[in-house]
């Protein structure tokens, strides 16, 4: 039986999980053709790239091509594949490139761009201007709307996403998303002074009441498990900057994360950092705070650094990008307040 226990389309992991557990009477065939048999809209390139990754386990173990599935064997097999959603039109939108080689591209999105097109924004994405720079992303079965990516980032977030430039290069990157494996930090200007740095879990979900926003849930049918550590870099008196290190990446993780905890992010208006959460009556901070919000019109949250494996030389690397200046002169003005407050 083939088993789609787990299909993740978390705003981080793009891909899917695939589960089959083999019958009480298989007759021995290599892994290979067994999955080319079993799965559906597939290649044997595609099948042998995620074999060569390592993103196909049978009974929890790494296996080859050459492996002969037995009765009852669990095998797992971990494909990028996200679903459909539109036909994507290059189009001539400057990327700010960190780095790129014959794999992979990463690129620090500005705020205010959509990662991928999709409802209501089919043209100006991230995508749209991948495929142009690029001219050709790799576009598996199923990967039409969303060549190349591995992962995403909200539209007003800022900062590093990685792309693929092949079928091998993003076999083997989504299996570190998958596994947790990929090293990433977000800096977060957060309401309220946090005391001291910690980790928040729980299972996060659609909300229930407004579709558009995720919210956290005691109960694993309600939503995904999720981890985020956190720790704060900057005490600013009525916000604090913090780092947030992800271990899952779930749809509005680090947004939902930090309003459960009573400090959501400054200007998030989704989840409640959109008006003033700490501090005076006066007129004047209330100016103070319009202020902020007009630098800074987006919640302000960056993936400042990325690191993974490269595909081809096996080495780790890592690349981290500076605030950018929506950010950065939000920050400037709470760091004059806080000293000024102080005197």
């Amino acid at each position: 039986m083939v088993d789609h226990l787990e299909e993740e389309h978390d705003e981080q992991e793009l891909f899917e999980h695939i589960r089959i557990v083999t019958d009480k009477k298989q007759s021995p065939l290599r892994i290979d053709k067994f999955l080319m048999n079993r799965v559906e809209n597939t290649s044997r390139n595609r099948i042998q790239n995620a074999i060569d990754a390592g993103s196909v386990l049978v009974n929890d173990n790494l296996v080859k091509s050459n492996y002969k599935v037995k009765p009852l064997d669990v095998i797992s097999v971990v494909f990028p594949d996200p679903p459909r959603d539109t036909e994507v039109y290059p189009e001539n939108i400057p990327l700010n490139i960190v780095y790129e080689d014959d794999d992979v591209l990463l690129v620090n999105k500005d705020p205010g761009m959509v990662v991928h097109p999709g409802f209501n924004n089919y043209t100006g994405t991230l995508v749209n201007a991948l495929t142009y720079h690029l001219n050709q992303l790799p576009t598996m079965p199923g990967n039409t709307g969303r060549p190349g990516l591995v992962h995403r980032i909200d539209k007003d977030t800022s900062g590093l996403l990685v792309i693929a430039k092949n079928e091998w290069a993003m076999t083997y990157l989504a299996k570190q998303f998958f596994e947790h494996s990929i090293d990433r930090k977000y800096v977060a200007l957060v309401w309220g002074d946090i005391e001291e740095d910690g980790t928040i879990t729980g299972y996060i979900g659609r909300e229930l009441k407004d579709r558009r926003i995720m919210t956290m849930y005691d109960d694993p049918e309600k939503g995904k498990w999720s981890v985020t550590h956190y720790k704060v870099l900057e005490r600013l008196g009525y916000v604090t900057l913090i780092e947030c290190v992800l271990e899952t990446g779930r749809t509005h993780q680090i947004r939902t994360h930090l309003k459960s905890i009573g400090h959501p992010l400054f200007n998030d208006a989704a989840y409640g950092g959109a008006s003033i959460r700490k501090g005076t009556v006066f007129a004047k901070y209330r100016q103070f705070v319009d202020n902020c919000f007009s630098l800074l019109p987006r919640q302000a949250l960056h993936a400042r650094s990325l690191g993974f494996e490269h595909p081809t030389s096996k080495q780790k690397v890592a690349f981290e990008v500076p605030l950018p200046a929506d950010f950065q002169s939000a920050l400037d003005k709470w760091r004059a307040y806080a000293t000024t407050k102080e005197e």
